[in-house]
């Protein structure tokens, strides 16, 4: 069984009561997980569990949710490094241009896993994520609860890591009582799947056709033997 905290900011346009959920993990709720999804649905901000760290994430289609994720990094659109969360690679072609088979190779080998690649961007990328962007970064973490409320979503996530900026050393949250206390009033859900890794992913640019290895993470590099 997985906990999930549900953890509402009641100064949002919409208001839920905090309550705690547990959540079997083989048989997700439906149930809590279209109150998630009509939380993002309305441009709402959450911060959930991946493969790898906690992320901020947010409807990809709200145009709201993306400028709150940027407040609350202090980042600019244009230049953030942003993943796009998705279920499978079905949504692909909707985001990236066509790739080589052998680079869709080792993604199916690497996907659902802790994998970021980077890929060239097509048309159809939200034109406030993309501006003078050419790549998108695309993830399928291997991770239930993430997977179902994509899923249920019925399009990607927006999505960046969770970490503290406080510091000259990068440090990611891990313990989500820790990220409530952070966050409570800055989002409007914390969802608690338990202890997160402190590890990120690891970023393959394929953009050119080639892999060229941009970060070392949790996920393991033989994907590419």
């Amino acid at each position: 069984m997985i906990k999930l905290l549900l953890v509402f900011n009641t100064k949002a346009a919409f208001y839920f009561e905090p309550m705690l959920i547990r959540l079997n993990n083989e048989v997700p709720q439906s149930k809590e997980t279209n109150r998630i999804v009509e939380i993002l649905k309305q441009g709402g901000v959450i911060i959930y569990p991946t493969d790898t760290v906690y992320a901020l994430g947010g409807d990809i289609t709200s145009s709201k949710a993306v400028e709150r994720i940027c407040q609350l990094k202090q980042i600019k659109p244009e230049k953030s490094n942003f993943s796009f969360v998705c279920s499978n690679l079905s949504h692909l072609s909707e985001y990236a241009k066509p790739i080589p088979n052998s680079i869709f190779r080792i993604m199916k080998k690497a996907l659902p896993g802790p994998y970021t690649f980077i890929l060239e961007a097509n048309t159809k990328v939200p034109k406030l994520l993309k501006q003078n962007k050419k790549t998108v970064g695309i993830r399928v973490p291997n991770n239930s609860i993430c997977h179902e409320i994509v899923k249920a979503l019925g399009n990607p996530l927006i999505s960046t890591s969770l970490h503290d900026n406080s510091d000259d050393i990068l440090e990611y949250f891990s313990d989500p009582e820790v990220i409530h206390q952070h966050y409570e009033t800055k989002v409007d859900a914390v969802i608690d799947g338990g202890h997160g890794n402190i590890y990120p992913s690891t970023i393959l640019d394929a953009s050119s056709g080639e892999i060229i290895i941009l970060r070392e993470g949790l996920g393991s590099l033989d994907i590419l033997n």
